[in-house]
C-alpha cells in the first residue's frame, strides 16, 4: 500500500513508519523538518499539515496523522483534523487513519463519565484530550470521508517496549491482564498496521490496549 505519515519524524509516527516499512509498505512522510527523519528509505513531502492540499493526499491509499500539537496550542488538534476532513472529503479511496486520544474514552459500559473526567487525570493533558475529541466529533459528523480513530488506552508509553500482545475494543477503556490500562508505542502501531492491512472498523473509533513488561 501507499502510506502517507504526516509527522512521521515524531515518537509516534516514526515507529509507525517503521512498522510500515518492515511490512513492505511504500511510505511518504509528510513532515516540516525532513532532516530529523531517522531513516532515508521513505519518500518526503515537506509541508505543514495546514497547507497540505487533496493533491498532496489524494494518491495514497491510506494517510496516517500522528499530528502532536504543543502545550499551550492544543486547539491546532482539532483545527488541523479539519484540514484533512476538509482535503480528504469526496476521496473515497484514501483512507484517514488518526492516532488518537485515550482520554476521551469512557470510563465504563455506562459512558457517564471519559477518562478525561476523572480524578487524578493529569492536568496538563486535560486541553489535549478535549481537543482531539473536538476532531472525533467532527469526524462523526461527516458523511463523506472514509476514517478510522484509534485511542489508546491508559498510560501511552513511549519508552514501552514491543510484545505483539494488545487487545482491541470500542469507546471503553480497557485493561490487560494484569489489570493495566497501558499502551506501548510499538505495540500501538503494531495495531494501527493491522487495520490498515485489515480494517476491522470504519468511520468509527477504536482503542487498543498492549501487555507490559
Amino acid at each position: 500500500m501507499k502510506i502517507g505519515i504526516i509527522g512521521a519524524n515524531g515518537k509516534a509516527g516514526s515507529l509507525i513508519m517503521q512498522e510500515a516499512l518492515n511490512r513492505n509498505h511504500k511510505v511518504t512522510a509528510i513532515v516540516r523538518n525532513p532532516e530529523k527523519l531517522k531513516t532515508d528509505k521513505v519518500t518526503v513531502i515537506q509541508k505543514d499539515i495546514f497547507d497540505l492540499k487533496t493533491s498532496d493526499l489524494d494518491s495514497f491509499d491510506v494517510i496516517v496523522n500522528t499530528f502532536n500539537a504543543p502545550f499551550g496550542e492544543e486547539q491546532l488538534h482539532a483545527q488541523s483534523g479539519r484540514v484533512l476532513i476538509r482535503q480528504l472529503s469526496s476521496v473515497p479511496n484514501t483512507r484517514l487513519v488518526i492516532v488518537g486520544s485515550g482520554g476521551s474514552l469512557y470510563t465504563d459500559e455506562s459512558r457517564t463519565e471519559r477518562v478525561s473526567e476523572t480524578k487524578g487525570f493529569p492536568q496538563q493533558f486535560i486541553d489535549t484530550a478535549f481537543q482531539m475529541r473536538t476532531n472525533l466529533a467532527d469526524l462523526e459528523q461527516t458523511t463523506d470521508l472514509n476514517w478510522v480513530y484509534l485511542s489508546p488506552s491508559g498510560f501511552f508509553d513511549p519508552d514501552g517496549t514491543r510484545t505483539g500482545h494488545y487487545e482491541t475494543g470500542s469507546d471503553i477503556l480497557l485493561t490487560n491482564s494484569t489489570g493495566k490500562a497501558y499502551t506501548s508505542y510499538p505495540d500501538f502501531a503494531i495495531a494501527l498496521l493491522d487495520e490498515i492491512e485489515m480494517p476491522q472498523h470504519k468511520n468509527e473509533r477504536f482503542t487498543v490496549v498492549s501487555e507490559s513488561n
